[in-house]
């Protein structure tokens, strides 16, 4: 695995040396809830949060870019009303790693990759008519994740841009065998890209 490593980092390294690198930043809103086996609670609906961070564009061709990025990701998880008068939501906290592979042409790209994620903070909060209680369950969940992620966007000339994703977590991310918690978000996001010079 440290031989792989390894390679892994010189290649790159040789890369990111010889290639024509940009960077961009990234901020956007997620849209999630969390899946898996017996994850339909009812009454379940989704989390709208926020996301932003930074991200590197390394060109392999004229038309595929490699581009990972380094993205907080807040409020994944999910809200469910178990009834009229109570409100919970699970608030996961994130910082992701996407590793994307994407294919552009005349502004517009297609994107796929893994994604790898740390948890860095878990609350759960409930609301009963006017009481609420917010209780931390970070030690209730896996603190990693891992998974996939397929997207589109356009970047204009002047490297403003926007994209759409939709991230699938492949994992469980709950320490109890029962349910079963996978991640499952969109994002929408606003791009720029810094300029070459």
């Amino acid at each position: 695995m440290k031989k792989i490593i390894l390679v892994f980092t010189v290649v790159l390294s040789s890369v990111l040396v010889n290639a024509q690198v940009t960077f961009g930043i990234k901020a956007g809103l997620n849209n999630s809830t969390l899946g898996g086996d017996d994850a339909d609670i009812s009454g379940k609906k989704s989390n709208t949060g926020f996301n932003v961070g930074v991200i590197a564009g390394i060109p392999l061709s004229t038309n595929f870019v490699f581009q990972p990025e380094i993205m907080y990701s807040a409020n994944q998880g999910m809200e469910f009303r178990p009834t009229s008068n109570t409100e919970t939501n699970y608030n996961l906290n994130y910082v992701n790693i996407p590793l994307m592979l994407k294919y552009k042409a005349s502004g517009f790209y297609g994107e796929a990759g893994p994604y790898f994620g740390f948890l860095t903070s878990g609350k759960i909060k409930t609301k009963t008519g006017s009481s609420t209680t917010e209780t931390d369950i970070k030690d209730s969940f896996d603190g990693t994740d891992m998974g996939v992620a397929l997207g589109t966007g356009y970047v204009m000339n002047s490297g403003l841009g926007f994209g759409v994703r939709y991230n699938m977590g492949l994992q469980n991310i709950y320490d109890a065998t029962s349910p079963e918690f996978k991640n499952r978000y969109w994002q929408v996001n606003l791009i720029y890209m810094f300029s070459k010079k």
